[in-house]
């Protein structure tokens, strides 16, 4: 045995190793992101032609990965960067969609428009997992598509997860529910404004407590006119404000779940999500930093390309095979779910007499 076999590692060497470790981590990810980067920038893209001009580019960014996965398969090379991007890029992603957001847009809601927002997101939570027990719904999709239909379309679908734990196909499976039921409710609500009886403020709040994607509120919100679009707007804004304290309760329940199964002994406990802390902390600073609009059209351009990453890896890793072994009865309870938070804000407006 040589004498030098008993020699320790001096520090300098240790030190000269760290960097090494994170150069081995960096190059090992880099090929998968730069996969998910490009599907994103093609979701993008392929948002500015006229026919896919009110198409999320999350959606789409799902989708293509989705059609690559499954025709082609993902590469080996690409799955370090892949789950890099459904995890770490998704995270930073939501924190920076606090920096849309203000505290001041509650105030402008008003206590009873706000009121009418966080009953009809809780009654439409509750509704939808109940009703997914009943349809025999798997409890984590259940989840997923509630929180989609309740909050904010996919961003909540995404970051619910991150507690809930489903599978891929899961995700895709809800992206798909809130995608098609928000956009026909995006079609439809403008038709049924007279009939509803809803005045301009009144559709707009219609429009923000229950419209599935922000994207999808405008849309239907601002052909009732200026109005009725910004109100809808900032009831939407006010609406997503609640994600964050909805995620850390699914996180304590998720915890608590598990301590009262026996079977789960030695599993380990969903992480409390801390990031979406960060989320709510970038409301604060945008309330109390005046961030420059060019500044804030970047923010706003970033968070959805980050979004669209976090979906294109998603997509990268969904089988279509197992997606359809899930069956019609998601399907039917996203159906039922975008029904019932329709009927029940639109109820709570008339009842309480609203007027903004």
């Amino acid at each position: 045995m040589s004498p030098t076999d008993h020699q320790p590692t001096s520090p300098l060497r240790a030190h000269h190793a760290r960097p090494s470790r994170i150069t081995t981590h960096l190059a090992a990810i880099a090929p998968g992101v730069l996969l998910t980067a490009m599907i994103a920038a093609a979701a993008l893209a392929l948002q500015t032609l006229p026919a896919l001009g009110r198409a999320s580019p999350m959606l789409l960014a799902i989708l293509i990965g989705i059609v690559a996965h499954n025709v082609a398969g993902t590469p080996q090379w690409a799955l370090p960067g892949v789950k890099f991007s459904m995890r770490r890029v998704l995270r930073i992603a939501i924190v920076l969609l606090g920096l849309q957001l203000t505290t001041a847009q509650l105030i402008e809601v008003g206590g009873e428009g706000l009121a009418i927002i966080a009953t009809t997101l809780l009654a439409t939570f509750s509704f939808t997992v109940w009703l997914g027990r009943v349809l025999g719904v798997d409890r984590k999709l259940a989840e997923l598509i509630a929180a989609g239909t309740s909050i904010c379309g996919a961003s909540a679908i995404i970051a619910t997860n991150t507690v809930t734990k489903a599978a891929d196909e899961d995700v895709a499976y809800g992206v798909a529910c809130v995608t098609v039921f928000g956009s026909l409710a995006m079609v439809l609500y403008p038709l049924l404004q007279s009939v509803a009886g809803l005045d301009a403020r009144g559709f707009g709040l219609w429009t923000g407590a229950s419209i599935h994607e922000i994207a999808q509120v405008v849309a239907a919100s601002f052909q009732a006119g200026q109005d009725a679009g910004e109100f809808g707007t900032i009831a939407k804004l006010s609406r997503v404000m609640m994600l964050a304290p909805l995620v850390i309760g699914l996180g304590v329940l998720a915890r608590a779940r598990l301590r009262h199964q026996p079977s789960a002994a030695g599993t380990a406990a969903p992480p409390m999500p801390w990031f979406v802390l960060g989320f709510a902390a970038m409301i604060g600073v945008n309330q109390l930093v005046a961030i420059p609009h060019q500044a804030k059209a970047w923010i706003v351009a970033a968070t959805a390309f980050l979004l669209s990453m976090a979906l294109a890896a998603m997509g990268l890793e969904t089988d279509l095979r197992k997606l359809a072994a899930r069956g019609l009865r998601p399907a039917l309870l996203g159906l039922c779910a975008a029904l019932f938070i329709a009927g029940f804000s639109l109820s709570l407006i008339k009842l309480t007499g609203w007027h903004g």
